[in-house]
């Protein structure tokens, strides 16, 4: 715990500066009053007002020792024989002691009014504060550390030099305030295990069990502030209070997020099993016709096998699609960056896609000092081609797709540009959206609506953005936006 003797040196002086203006308004009362034609009982009112003041601005110890010099001038100025602290009359003794007594009994009295109001404040204060507390408690992001946000908004309500937390559970220990923590860990970790309560007035130290019911999860150190011990058990019930909180946000998340893999699964299964339907459908009646007793033509033949590469082909698509999401969601991508021109990763999609853009006149602009980007090559070439095919699917055959490049404020922005139907404004913010469709065009269009989803995964995970802009009847352009890499000598400085 904190050196008590710098608090109590401190308090003694002030003490002494508060007892000299006590004897210096008592003094400077008397040398008024010995020139005034004032008598004794006038005399003994006036130095009974000065205790009282003294009483109300200060406090019991400085008022009583004001008596005491009030009750010696009184005798010795006013009181005869006059210049002498002897008493001739005794019912002098009477007003003199009834002086001493009525001064230090109203200076009691004072006191305690005094000391009750100060109470009352403090309480209304601490009330105020721990009300801003719970109101700062129920506003807790729960996507930060929750302790981490208790401990700051602790130190912060009730202006603490130093606060720490100490969680049972995870060992782990949370700071706040502009101080060390006068305690020990030690102290914090057996608080918390036995549920007990340390108090040092002295440094202003507290260290107490949080508990939630009755079992101890955690201990709360607080330095630098007066706190009663109702005003440090609501403290702590509220500290519980948002822990409990968070730990039950935590729960509903995990509870939400099993929800939702569950309902991500059956909602894969069921557009997958919808889009395999009409690929296998084919296959099955080519298979079926080629190994019939009467075999086709060879040219039917042939186009019977063609029609089965095609369709195992859009089979393949869509398992890779849902292999692809289901990595991304479960976040095990992990990028190889590294610096490559838009315009290659661009040609190497067009190279890969050739059999389907072939009867479409396709085209990249952009200008030949386009800077590179910092990009895994192979997940930016999955996304590219998500859009051009999307392109593909979405547009007249035969149609042409216009795709350009360009460097805009720090950035390369790529652009994907179809002379499809467009899209509709309702449409424009959800089409990234995991098996998302438009209503006119989901059952015209082979596709499992992951193609975009995935799209804007891969840009998000590279920090980029994504987005869409259309008009019914006008076509559709999809734009990805991604960071310049910066020159080598720039990255290292």
């Amino acid at each position: 715990m904190n050196d008590k003797r710098a608090p109590d040196s401190a308090q003694i002086a002030q003490l002494a500066l508060r007892v000299a203006a006590m004897g210096a308004i008592v003094g400077a009362l008397t040398f008024t009053m010995a020139r005034l034609p004032v008598n004794a009982t006038t005399a003994g009112f006036g130095y009974l007002v000065a205790i009282l003041f003294g009483a109300t601005k200060w406090g019991l110890t400085e008022a009583t020792i004001g008596s005491v010099i009030a009750v010696l001038c009184f005798n010795y100025y006013f009181l005869p024989p006059i210049g002498t602290f002897t008493i001739a009359d005794p019912q002098n003794w009477v007003a003199l002691f009834a002086l001493l007594i009525t001064s230090i009994t109203a200076s009691r009295l004072s006191t305690r009014v005094r000391k009750q109001a100060i109470e009352a404040q403090d309480r209304q204060q601490e009330l105020e504060r721990l009300y801003s507390l719970s109101r700062s408690i129920l506003l807790i992001d729960s996507a930060q550390s929750v302790s981490r946000q208790v401990v700051n908004q602790v130190a912060q309500a009730f202006d603490a030099a130093a606060v720490v937390l100490y969680d049972h559970s995870t060992g782990e220990l949370f700071r706040a305030g502009r101080e060390d923590f006068g305690g020990t860990e030690e102290q914090l970790r057996q608080a918390a295990s036995q549920g007990t309560q340390l108090h040092d007035p002295g440094s202003r130290t507290w260290i107490t069990a949080v508990r939630l019911g009755a079992q101890p999860v955690g201990s709360l150190g607080i330095g630098g502030v007066v706190l009663s011990d109702s005003a440090m058990q609501s403290l702590t019930n509220l500290v519980a209070i948002g822990l409990e909180r968070a730990r039950a946000q935590e729960s509903a998340s995990r509870a939400e997020a099993a929800r939702q893999s569950d309902e991500l699964k059956s909602t894969l299964l069921d557009a997958i099993a919808h889009e395999f339907k009409t690929p296998l459908t084919t296959i099955k009646a080519s298979t079926t016709a080629l190994l019939s007793d009467k075999p086709p033509k060879p040219e039917q033949q042939r186009e019977y096998i063609s029609l089965v590469d095609e369709e195992a082909d859009r089979l393949s698509g869509l398992v890779s699609e849902a292999i692809q999401m289901a990595r991304i969601e479960a976040g095990q991508v992990r990028l190889q960056l590294e610096e490559t021109p838009v315009t290659e990763l661009l040609e190497n999609v067009l190279t890969k896609m050739k059999s389907a853009v072939d009867d479409r006149k396709v085209e990249i602009d952009a200008p030949p000092d386009l800077p590179p980007v910092k990009v895994d090559r192979e997940m930016m070439e999955l996304t590219f081609r998500q859009l051009i095919d999307n392109a593909v699917k979405y547009s007249p055959p035969g149609s042409p797709i216009a795709i350009s490049a360009v460097a805009e404020d720090g950035q390369v922005v790529t652009r994907v540009r179809d002379q499809g139907r467009g899209i509709a404004s309702a449409d424009l913010t959800r089409i990234f959206q995991k098996f998302y469709r438009g209503k006119e065009l989901r059952n015209q269009v082979p596709g499992a609506g992951l193609g975009l989803a995935i799209a804007r995964a891969v840009v998000i995970a590279h920090g980029g953005t994504i987005w869409a802009e259309s008009k019914p009847g006008e076509g559709s352009t999809f734009c990805v936006a991604l960071a310049e890499a910066l020159p080598a000598e720039e990255g290292r400085a």
